[in-house]
């Protein structure tokens, strides 16, 4: 495989009220083009703040170290050209105000240099792979009109609308209930392989990243512990830490949620 991007020696650090608070430290690892990589840990281990590094969106007063390289035609990375992100809450990244149709068409229309009737044909066909019912009416529809996991299913078509080479699926499935995540996690899983795209799948939950994975990075107080594949991972983990996740989530003889296929286990 080739790698997509490089990280070497990534260190994040914030500061608040005159306190300063390290979130990485000393982060190497690269992702390959294609593959599916899933970033786990607890919540305050760092793996959103490395989500959000590799994207260029961390707020103005982090301070950073080391170093991302990409390997893209284009210098620098863009942010819905080139990377698509799925936030945690989609309410809270969906303009409120705003049909989800002209959001979507808005992306395409941007990176795509569309004219606003091929937009708005653009995010109809989104809508149909996202797999909303009726997308006529759901391209005329408000947020607050959707479930949360139709909401959820907009924001990914809106993540994927200008064909991005890496999707980052930052705790995309934590607000939903169980059967709704197998559905996103098999929505994604079918989208990434049906347009070639490289994942990043950022969970607190290590039986539902396997389901999806090639390879999982274990992260804990912002230090990469672990990182393997996800059959070694799940099969014989080295690290302490990682062995926890696994007996918090799975127990000693359960299930993982869902199978390979994304369907219900």
């Amino acid at each position: 495989m080739t790698a997509l991007l490089s990280i070497r020696d990534l260190s994040v650090r914030y500061r608040r009220d005159g306190v300063e608070a390290t979130a990485l430290k000393g982060v190497s690892l690269d992702v390959e083009a294609g593959e599916r990589l899933a970033i786990i840990g607890e919540s305050g281990s760092g793996k959103s703040t490395l989500a959000l590094a590799i994207a260029g969106l961390l707020a103005g007063g982090a301070k950073t170290g080391g170093r991302i390289e990409w390997f893209l035609p284009a210098s620098h990375p863009r942010l819905g050209r080139d990377i698509g992100f799925v936030f945690q809450d989609p309410s809270s990244s969906l303009d409120p105000v705003m049909p989800v149709g002209k959001q979507i068409a808005e992306v395409a229309r941007t990176h795509l240099e569309l004219t606003w009737p091929e937009a708005y044909a653009k995010a109809k066909t989104l809508l149909e792979r996202v797999r909303l019912p009726d997308p006529d009416s759901a391209l005329r529809a408000y947020p607050h009109q959707l479930s949360g996991g139709q909401k959820q299913r907009v924001a990914i078509a809106a993540a994927i609308a200008a064909a991005p080479k890496l999707l980052i699926a930052d705790e995309a499935t934590s607000a939903l209930d169980t059967i709704v995540q197998a559905e996103i996690v098999a929505l994604i899983r079918h989208l990434v392989a049906e347009d070639g795209m490289t994942l990043l799948f950022i969970s607190h939950d290590i039986a539902l990243a396997a389901t999806l994975a090639d390879r999982i990075a274990v992260l804990r107080h912002g230090e990469l512990v672990e990182l393997g594949e996800t059959g070694q991972i799940l099969d014989a983990p080295r690290h302490a830490y990682t062995r926890a996740l696994l007996d918090a989530h799975l127990g000693l003889d359960a299930k993982p949620l869902l199978d390979r296929q994304g369907t219900p286990a």
